[in-house]
C-alpha cells in the first residue's frame, strides 16, 4: 500500500475510534427507558436536535442509491429533490408539527409512535399492529442503507462488501448498545458536520474534474435535456418524466412527516428556542446535503452513458468517486457517507427496538415489567435488528439484487402511508377518529399491494415478470407511496367526519391538560 492508502485508514480509523469514545462516554447516561429513549426528562438543544433530524433523514440511500439512480435519469433536475426536502421535509415539517408533536406526547407520556397511537385513539390493539407494522417495514429501509455502504467500500477500497457491513453493524450496536438515544444524538452532531464538510469538498472534486470543468459540464447537460428543468422524455406515464420527478419529491419529503425515526426527533427537543433553532438549522442542513447529493448524481451522464458498465445504478457515485476524488480525500468522503448511514442506522434500530421492547412487550404481553428489565430488553433488541438487516443486505448482495431506490420507497412509501394521516391529522384536529386510523392503515397495505401488482406487470417500462421489476429497481414504487400517502390524509379526514368522535376524556388528554415541560 502506498501512503494515499494508508492515509484513507487512519482517516477511518479515527472515525469508528471516534464512534467508539462516545459509546464509552455515554455508557451510563441511559439507565431509564426514558433516558434510553429521549435522553432524559430535560430534552436537548436546537442544534442537536436538527442535526439528528437531519443525519437520520438522509444516509448512504441518498448518497448511493437516490443520487445514483435518478441522477442518471432526470439530470440536474435531480437536485429539486433535494430543495423539496429542505422547503418541505424540514422547514415545512418543523413548523407544523414540533411543537404540536411534543406538547401531545409529553400530554400522553407517549415515548414511541405506537405508544402515541394507542393512547391517542383510545385502543390497544392499533397500538400493536403499529408497533409489528414499524418493525417488519423498517428493515428493508436499514438493508438498504447496507447495501450502499456495502458497495461504496467495495468499489472504493476494494474491500468486499460484507465485512464494511458487518464493521459497521458492530460500531452502531456498540455506541447504541450503552448510550441510546443520548449517544446517537451526541454522534449525530458530529457526524452531521462531517456530513456538511465532506458534502462541500465532494461537489468541488467534481466541479474541478475534467469531465465536469465547472460550466462545460453543466452546460452540456443542459444542452443534452439534462439540466435543472426537466424536458419530458415521452417515455411513459410513470418513468422518465415530470411525474415520476415529483413524486419522488413529494415522497422524500412528505413521507419524512409519518416516518417514525425522525418524529421521535420532535419527542425530544427541548423548548419553544430549540425548536426556532431547529428548524432553521435542520433546513439549511437538508438544503446543503440534498442539493449537494442530487446535484453530484446529476453529472452521472456526463461519467457513463450507461449505468450497465460498472453495473447499475447503485454503482455509479462509488465509481465517479474513484474516478473524481484524490486518493489521500477518499477517506474524508467515505467517512461522509458512513457518517450518514450510521446515525440513520441507530435511528432506525432504536426505534425499530422500543416498539417491540416498550408497545409490545411492557404495553400488552407484561405490563407490570421492571424499568430496568424493558431497557435492557431494547438494547438487546438494537442488536437483534441490526443482525436482521445486515443478513437481509448480504442476501441482496450475494444474488445481485440492486433495488436500494426501490427498498427505501418500499418502506418510506407503506410506514408514510399508513400514519400520515392518523399522526399529522391526528395531531392537529380533536375530531380524527379511531375508525379513520384502521382504515389508513389496513388500506394503505392492501392498496399498496393492487397497486404493486397492477403498475408490475407491464405499466411501467419494465418487461417481464413483477420480481424483475424488483430486481432493477422499480421506478414506479415513490408515486406508489405517494398515493398511499394521499389516500391516508384524504380518508381520515373524510371518514372522522361520519365515525364516532373521540371522548371529551381523549380529547381533555391530547389537546387541553396542563403538564411540565409543554411548549407554549
Amino acid at each position: 500500500m502506498n501512503w494515499t492508502d494508508w492515509l484513507n485508514i487512519l482517516v477511518l480509523a479515527i472515525y469508528i475510534a471516534g464512534m467508539i469514545f462516545i459509546a464509552i462516554y455515554t455508557r451510563n447516561k441511559a439507565k431509564t427507558v426514558k433516558d434510553f429513549l429521549l435522553a432524559g426528562s430535560k430534552g436537548l438543544n436546537g442544534w442537536m436536535s436538527a442535526f439528528s433530524y437531519g443525519t437520520t433523514y438522509f444516509s448512504a440511500v441518498i448518497f448511493i442509491g437516490y443520487a445514483g439512480k435518478f441522477g442518471f435519469e432526470y439530470g440536474l433536475a435531480a437536485v429539486w429533490i433535494g430543495i423539496g426536502n429542505a422547503i418541505l421535509g424540514s422547514l415545512i415539517a418543523w413548523r407544523v408539527l414540533a411543537a404540536k408533536t411534543k406538547n401531545m406526547t409529553v400530554r400522553l407520556e407517549a415515548k414511541t409512535m405506537p405508544e402515541f397511537i394507542g393512547k391517542r385513539y383510545e385502543s390497544k390493539n392499533l397500538k400493536i399492529i403499529s408497533a409489528i407494522i414499524i418493525f417488519m417495514f423498517l428493515i428493508p429501509y436499514s438493508a438498504s442503507v447496507y447495501n450502499g455502504l456495502g458497495n461504496l467500500f467495495n468499489i472504493m477500497f476494494g474491500v468486499p462488501g460484507w465485512v464494511i457491513m458487518i464493521i459497521l453493524a458492530g460500531v452502531t450496536a456498540l455506541y447504541l448498545f450503552f448510550g441510546g438515544y443520548f449517544a446517537t444524538s451526541l454522534s449525530d452532531f458530529v457526524q452531521g458536520i462531517i456530513m456538511l464538510v465532506g458534502v462541500v469538498i465532494m461537489v468541488m472534486c467534481f466541479l474541478f474534474s475534467s469531465e465536469v470543468n465547472f460550466g462545460e459540464g453543466i452546460s452540456k447537460l443542459i444542452e443534452n435535456d439534462l439540466g435543472f428543468i426537466l424536458t419530458d422524455d415521452n417515455s411513459g406515464f410513470l418513468y422518465g418524466n415530470s411525474m415520476s420527478l415529483i413524486s419522488l419529491i413529494l415522497l422524500t419529503s412528505f413521507g419524512v412527516w409519518a416516518i417514525p425515526q425522525t418524529v421521535h426527533k420532535y419527542y425530544s427537543v427541548r423548548d419553544k428556542k430549540a425548536i426556532m433553532q431547529g428548524t432553521v438549522v435542520s433546513t439549511v442542513f437538508a438544503l446543503i446535503i440534498g442539493f449537494g447529493a442530487y446535484f453530484v448524481g446529476g453529472f452521472s451522464n456526463l461519467f457513463y452513458s450507461d449505468p450497465s458498465i460498472v453495473g447499475g445504478t447503485d454503482n455509479l457515485i462509488p465509481s465517479m468517486l474513484v474516478r473524481v476524488v484524490p486518493a489521500g480525500l477518499l477517506g474524508l468522503i467515505a467517512v461522509l457517507i458512513l457518517s450518514a448511514s450510521m446515525s440513520t442506522l441507530a435511528s432506525v434500530s432504536l426505534t425499530s427496538a422500543s416498539v417491540v421492547a416498550v408497545d409490545l412487550y411492557k404495553g400488552s404481553i407484561k405490563p407490570e415489567a421492571e424499568d430496568k428489565k424493558v431497557t435492557l430488553l431494547m438494547r438487546i433488541l438494537c442488536l437483534v435488528f441490526i443482525l436482521i438487516s445486515v443478513i437481509i443486505a448480504m442476501l441482496n448482495t450475494i444474488y445481485n439484487i440492486t433495488a436500494i431506490a426501490y427498498l427505501m420507497s418500499l418502506s418510506w412509501g407503506i410506514l408514510a402511508g399508513c400514519f400520515m394521516g392518523p399522526y399529522v391529522v391526528g395531531v392537529i384536529s380533536k375530531k380524527t377518529t379511531k375508525t379513520s386510523v384502521w382504515v389508513s392503515i389496513i388500506g394503505t397495505l392492501l392498496l399498496t399491494v393492487v397497486l404493486i401488482i397492477l403498475f408490475g406487470y407491464g405499466k411501467s417500462d419494465f418487461s417481464g415478470s413483477f420480481a424483475e421489476a424488483i430486481k432493477n429497481g422499480m421506478s414506479v414504487s415513490p408515486l406508489i407511496g405517494v398515493i398511499c400517502m394521499i389516500f391516508s390524509v384524504v380518508e381520515t379526514l373524510i371518514v372522522s367526519q361520519f365515525t364516532k368522535k373521540p371522548s371529551e376524556q381523549t380529547i381533555f388528554e391530547s389537546f387541553e391538560k396542563e403538564k411540565e415541560n409543554l411548549i407554549v
